[in-house]
């Protein structure tokens, strides 16, 4: 005869499998990070090389800073499928105010008379760029009620658009050195500039969602919108904000790509739309909003960047790379939706 488990026995049971649950949230991606690093060394002797290391960090920052901003606005339930093209319309932006729009573009160095400073006065244009956009579909989603699912799918399109306006649909090349330093300098002759720039960012971000109000009010708000409104926070504030420091971020973003690859192009950012998301949600920011930080994403971005590197050194078919990740990213929402399913929450706003 079958025995029966006693009340306490299946408790005894159930404890255990949510601790294991528990563990695995929390150090699932920093064990799955070890794993892939491992394989890949013992596939290439050459993939631990400092060299590797740091291309590896200098080809995530440009997403990495972008996937900062996006833990923001997925910590209160919104998405910006927009991103790659803003930052591309940033980058042409800042482009096209120093070389201008006609056969001066192509020219090497800068034809405009800025004192030396045309990297500042691009950096400046691509960050106000940026913050206006993301204040624009802030306020779109806000104001007319309509998600930011379908505000950011337009704006992915009316940006784009925009840049190829401006751009005129060709490139805009041949910046002068200051400019291209952003991009391809060193720090200590060690370390790419836009390393040092997206290690910056994470601290700053790390410290705005952890450390002061602000950041306890954008979990507030992800966590449940209704008792934040009701303890007397202004949500269309803050929803606002994230869509405002995700467009700043932008905008730093696509400064950095067009002095990295010294040109400015109407193509640029395509397909990074789903590298930030995957690089916040592999690192546990939850799309229900309310959990997860920046310290995650920067496991997750870390992830995709060794993923990428791993597999273009064993020379796998990059068609199969977007495969990949799309499958990562499935699987991680999967889990984060068992979790939420294990400790009784109902996933949504």
């Amino acid at each position: 005869m079958a025995e029966t488990a006693t009340p306490e026995q299946v408790l005894e049971r159930d404890n255990k499998s949510t601790r294991w649950i528990a563990v695995l949230e929390k150090f699932g991606v920093m064990m799955f990070l070890f794993l892939l690093i491992l394989f890949f060394a013992l596939q290439n002797e050459r993939f631990l090389s400092v060299r590797n290391i740091f291309n590896i960090l200098a080809d995530v920052s440009v997403y990495g800073i972008m996937a900062v901003g996006m833990t923001f606005v997925i910590l209160t339930a919104g998405i910006d499928l927009s991103i790659g093209s803003l930052m591309a319309l940033c980058s042409m932006c800042g482009a096209v105010a120093i070389k201008g729009v006609g056969e001066t573009r192509y020219s090497v160095g800068n034809p405009l008379t800025f004192g030396g400073f045309s990297w500042l006065v691009a950096l400046l244009i691509c960050l106000a760029v940026g913050t206006a956009a993301g204040y624009v579909q802030g306020k779109a989603s806000t104001w007319l009620r309509v998600p930011p699912f379908i505000v950011t799918l337009g704006g992915m399109t009316v940006w784009r658009g925009a840049t190829l306006v401006i751009g005129g649909g060709s490139p805009v090349s041949g910046f002068d050195p200051g400019y291209k330093w952003w991009g391809s300098g060193m720090i200590f002759q060690r370390i790419p500039v836009p390393v040092l720039v997206f290690l910056i960012v994470v601290v700053a971000g790390f410290i705005l969602l952890r450390c002061t109000r602000y950041g306890r009010q954008v979990y507030a708000v992800g966590g449940n919108p209704e008792a934040a409104r009701l303890s007397g926070l202004r949500l269309e504030r803050i929803f606002t904000s994230v869509y405002v420091i995700m467009g700043f971020l932008a905008g730093l973003a696509g400064f950095l790509l067009s002095a990295r690859l010294s040109s400015a192009e109407a193509v640029a950012g395509e397909g990074y739309e789903l590298r930030v998301i995957a690089s916040v949600v592999i690192g546990g920011t939850s799309l229900f909003g309310g959990l997860g930080g920046v310290a995650g994403t920067v496991v997750g971005t870390v992830l995709i960047g060794v993923l990428l590197n791993g597999l273009v050194i064993m020379n796998v078919n990059p068609y199969y790379q977007q495969v990949i990740i799309g499958i990562i990213i499935v699987l991680a929402v999967a889990f984060d939706t068992f979790v939420k399913s294990r400790r009784g929450r109902t996933p949504g706003r």
